[in-house]
């Protein structure tokens, strides 16, 4: 499967991007003595983090192969729950050999899609814990797991993160499917807008709220209330609570318009990052 992406279950690239990605978290990890340094913004140690990574990137094989896996109800407080009772029965913390679990379990996550795929299901849905997605949808949320805390290891060992545009718009169909998951009740409360978000380099959708209750669509609504123009890196950033919204305003990285640009700094505040 080098190279290549497996039998256009997943869109172009993103199987490429997986495989690239679990390779460049592993270089970050390989040959690091100590594990125990703090990850900016987190409670967790490096050595955490690439369990977790390592736990989830299983977790996401083995639900690409069909088993039945449960890891929380899909909110953000039970997925945090349940990662803390899984790193608590997982003893492993040295960086080479959970370096080598996280390249291991995205190509098992590979050839699992692979495997359906030639059996003939490699589009009906998987049960994730954020609840049912297509491998393509998977494919992504895994992508998407894996540049968030890549970007958090880079950012504990003072290294370059391996975040770009492309990898970028392959994570967006996971964020699409996700964001009516983890929506802030209170905070949309009675909320009507409709909002487009367009990211640097064309990338576009949709997003309505309607009496607090959302709606996320690939395309922009015909007459959006407020359209947000991200460069790309930041919006995934902010989208997994990674960066905040004022200090990405502030330096450019986010531009507003419409006939209600005031709703655009609310927009960050209506999720919370899974």
């Amino acid at each position: 499967m080098a190279g290549q992406d497996v039998r256009g279950t997943l869109p172009e690239g993103l199987g490429d991007a997986i495989r690239g990605t679990a390779e460049e978290i592993a270089a970050l990890l390989r040959g690091v003595a100590d594990t125990g340094v703090p990850v900016p913004g987190s409670e967790w140690s490096l050595g955490a983090a690439a369990a977790h990574l390592a736990q989830a990137n299983e977790l996401m094989a083995d639900i690409a192969a069909g088993q039945e896996r449960s890891h929380g109800d899909g909110t953000p407080q039970s997925l945090a729950a349940a990662n803390e009772r899984a790193l608590a029965e997982f003893g492993e913390r040295g960086a080479d050999p959970l370096a080598g679990m996280i390249v291991e379990q995205a190509a098992a996550f590979l050839k699992a899609v692979d495997e359906r795929a030639g059996e003939g299901a490699g589009e009906g849905a998987l049960f994730t814990p954020l609840g049912p997605m297509s491998p393509a949808e998977l494919g992504s949320y895994l992508l998407t797991h894996m540049l968030g805390h890549g970007y958090d290891l880079a950012r504990a060992l003072g290294r370059p993160h391996m975040i770009d545009r492309v990898l970028v718009e392959l994570a967006l169909p996971f964020l699409i499917r996700a964001m009516p998951r983890v929506v802030d009740a209170a905070n949309s409360a009675g909320l009507n807008a409709r909002y487009t978000i367009r990211l640097w380099g064309g990338a576009r959708f949709g997003v309505t709220f309607t009496d607090g209750e959302v709606a996320v669509s690939p395309q922009p609504p015909d007459r959006p209330d407020c359209t947000i123009l991200t460069e790309p890196v930041t919006f995934l950033l902010m989208a997994l609570g990674r960066c905040e919204p004022w200090g990405a305003i502030a330096r450019g990285r986010v531009v507003t318009w419409g006939r209600k640009p005031w709703l655009a700094p609310r927009f960050p505040t209506l999720f919370t990052a899974p």
